[in-house]
């Protein structure tokens, strides 16, 4: 008998001990957060703006999810000092910029070095992130040159803060179009000792009115982010706008409906109604008739 109340004893404690288990591991999956992962890129575009783009991500249930609706802060660190600068909220793609009217906003370290700092502070389903992003400010002069009476894109790149030359460094030229740029000239073009770039210009260029807008690009660079320089010339061949949008055919908007289509159907509804109302007057006679005959 005692024996009995023993198994039965164990059984029920192992038993709850199971249940309790069961129990904290459903709370601590439900209270689990889940790990976000910021990335920073600095873009600058010569006489224009400056911005950040960032990216937010984590990874849930072995795969990487975007990120949407988190709020992000931007803060300067220098002299010892963080300065809040901004936020930012990221969109469905987890995706969102701030933007600097120029770098003046910013303040940099003894170095020349900008140091910025990116912070999620956390919600109910993710844990709080931050990351770091540490760049210098580069500058691009880029014009256009004509020599032997051929067409070249000359730039220099050099470190805003020194004034000093940046050699062997990587620079893209490329025509802007409507979907991507086209690239020009040699497929890698690095800086000489005078931080310059030379690139001839194809003649056969097509632009509108035979303008073309050409971009000089430092892309992706640990130290100095991206930076880009458009250089405007009318140097294109001129396109000749064949498109008959603005006239009256069958593709173009409704204001410019071809006169044909807007006379025939007209006439032939008027024709229609006219036709009915002449049955109608007819057939009032012929009742009208037959109630005065004796």
């Amino acid at each position: 008998m005692t024996n009995t109340l023993n198994f039965r004893f164990i059984t029920f404690l192992l038993a709850g001990l199971m249940l309790l288990s069961i129990g904290t591991q459903k709370n601590y999956a439900q209270t689990k957060k889940n790990t976000v992962r910021l990335r920073t890129d600095f873009f600058k575009v010569m006489n224009g703006e400056a911005y950040f783009d960032m990216k937010a991500s984590s990874k849930i249930d072995r795969q990487t999810e975007d990120v949407a609706n988190i709020n992000i802060t931007i803060s300067n660190i220098a002299n010892d000092e963080e300065i809040n600068i901004g936020s930012a909220t990221t969109d469905m793609e987890g995706k969102c910029r701030f933007t600097l009217k120029n770098l003046n906003e910013i303040v940099p370290d003894s170095t020349g070095t900008y140091n910025l700092s990116f912070a999620f502070k956390g919600n109910d389903s993710f844990k709080k992130a931050s990351k770091s992003l540490s760049f210098k400010n580069a500058n691009i002069e880029a014009n256009l040159v004509e020599i032997d009476s051929i067409n070249y894109i000359k730039a220099t790149l050099f470190d805003a803060s020194t004034h000093t030359p940046l050699t062997d460094r990587l620079l893209h030229v490329q025509v802007q179009r409507l979907f991507r740029p086209l690239r020009i000239g040699p497929e890698y073009n690095t800086t000489d000792e005078h931080g310059t770039i030379i690139v001839p210009i194809d003649k056969d260029i097509p632009g509108v009115d035979g303008n073309l807008t050409f971009e000089v690009v430092l892309k992706d660079t640990d130290d100095f982010g991206t930076v880009k320089a458009l250089v405007n010339a009318p140097i294109g061949v001129p396109i000749v706008d064949e498109s008959t949008f603005d006239e009256r055919t069958m593709w173009s908007p409704r204001n410019k409906t071809p006169y044909m289509l807007l006379i025939l159907p007209n006439l032939v509804i008027l024709g229609l109604w006219g036709l009915i109302i002449y049955l109608i007057i007819n057939l009032f006679k012929i009742s009208k008739s037959k109630i005065q005959k004796p």
